[in-house]
């Protein structure tokens, strides 16, 4: 039986997107119901009119309930405040004070549910001059300063990954995680506010430093000398990585596998300071070190040695790696798509999230039916307030 340690926690999530709906797909794994608030028949945008086909929407959605309901109506809002004491925890990501206009916000909540764990995401704070802007990830790592490390100076790169949605999504969930504990102590409700603007910070913290360090902005550039990191192309084709750090173990062991025992004693090269001071020159020679030889070749070599390395997969070859495969990170569907799983173990085994990505107001009639009657949930479906997945 695996260990689902929020067995019993209930959320409610209103929103949509990646960040907040990544959020409460890693408490859904941990064991937490969450029932998603989404508007009658046509569902969260993210759908992508393939409603729960869509690959994005089953990957940060599976294992999650469906409750479609109009909140631009009154009703909507009535019967959504009639649930809230039935759940722990209401998260929300839209734009600053818009739930609160609806009536949803924090304080109603705690009125309704006096220990209830309270969650806000947004693009730039609850306030500031930038706070009624819109932001999704690529704002997000433009305003953080992602891209200015990504790219060479004066020309920034546009990424292939959704970092800032997805470190906003984690940061949430530790902020509901930290906030549940803190309730279990003390009794008292909980507000975890973060934004896409703060979240990133976590992925620049290294480049702020450096800042800091340098007394100027870093570059794509700047941390390599002191990481001492090398990606390098082998004669076969295939790229290899390799990161050193300060260590002299690694640095030597590098050696080794290159048959470069004169690199280790050339004074440009055999400390630390002086390989920092002479990275890019050290570069090129271990470039083309391997250039010389197969990936198999050095695949074997560094194994040997003991030296830090990877092969720069493409997202392909990651999911076809056996490593990935013996963790069993790829959790594969019937019709042939696949979800990754989250990142940890309890007691050896990994969460697995539990049923499929709900179509739209699949479970429409059984959460408004915790507090209303049967008959009253038909009159909302029928006057378009609520949908069904069986009315579809």
């Amino acid at each position: 039986m695996q260990h689902r340690p929020l067995d019993g926690i209930r959320i409610l999530e209103i929103g949509g997107y990646i960040s907040l709906p990544f959020a409460t797909s890693m408490l859904c794994a941990l064991g937490a119901e969450v029932v998603k608030v989404e508007r009658p028949v046509v569902g969260e945008d993210f759908r992508r009119h393939q409603n729960d086909a869509s690959p994005y929407f089953r990957q940060y959605n599976t294992g999650k309930r469906s409750l479609a309901v109009d909140l631009k109506q009154p009703e909507g809002i009535a019967l959504v405040k009639a649930l809230i004491p039935r759940f722990d925890v209401v998260l929300e990501n839209m734009r600053p004070g818009k739930v609160a206009a609806m009536g949803l916000g924090p304080e109603v909540c705690r009125e309704l549910r006096p220990d209830i764990v309270y969650g806000s995401v947004t693009g730039f704070g609850a306030g500031g001059p930038l706070a009624a802007r819109p932001a999704y990830d690529t704002i997000g790592q433009a305003f953080g300063g992602l891209y200015s490390l990504l790219g060479d100076e004066g020309h920034p790169q546009l990424t292939g990954g959704l970092s800032a949605d997805l470190v906003t999504g984690l940061s949430t969930a530790a902020g509901v995680l930290a906030a549940l504990v803190g309730r279990y102590r003390t009794g008292e409700p909980q507000h975890v506010e973060t934004s896409i603007m703060e979240a990133v910070s976590v992925l620049v913290t290294d480049g702020i430093t450096q800042a800091f360090e340098l007394g100027a902005d870093p570059t794509r550039r700047s941390r390599h000398p002191q990481a001492q990191n090398f990606c390098a192309p082998t004669a076969s084709g295939e790229y290899i990585a390799v990161h050193l750090s300060s260590s002299q173990k690694f640095w030597q062991s590098l050696c080794r596998a290159m048959d470069r025992a004169d690199l280790a004693v050339d004074p440009r090269f055999a400390e630390y300071r002086p390989r920092e001071a002479n990275y890019f020159e050290l570069a090129e020679i271990v470039e083309a070190e391997f250039e010389q030889r197969s990936f198999a070749e050095w695949e074997k070599r560094l194994t040997a040695e003991d030296v830090p390395f990877a092969p720069v997969l493409s997202m392909t070859g990651y999911v076809e790696h056996e490593q990935v495969g013996w963790l069993r990170m790829i959790e594969p569907q019937d019709d042939g798509l696949a979800l990754l799983r989250p990142p940890w173990r309890f007691a050896g085994e990994r969460p697995e999230r539990p049923g499929v990505a709900p179509r739209v107001g699949a479970d429409t009639r059984a959460v408004a039916g915790e507090v209303y009657p049967a008959e009253q949930v038909d009159e909302l479906v029928a006057a378009g307030v609520l949908s069904a997945d069986d009315e579809l």
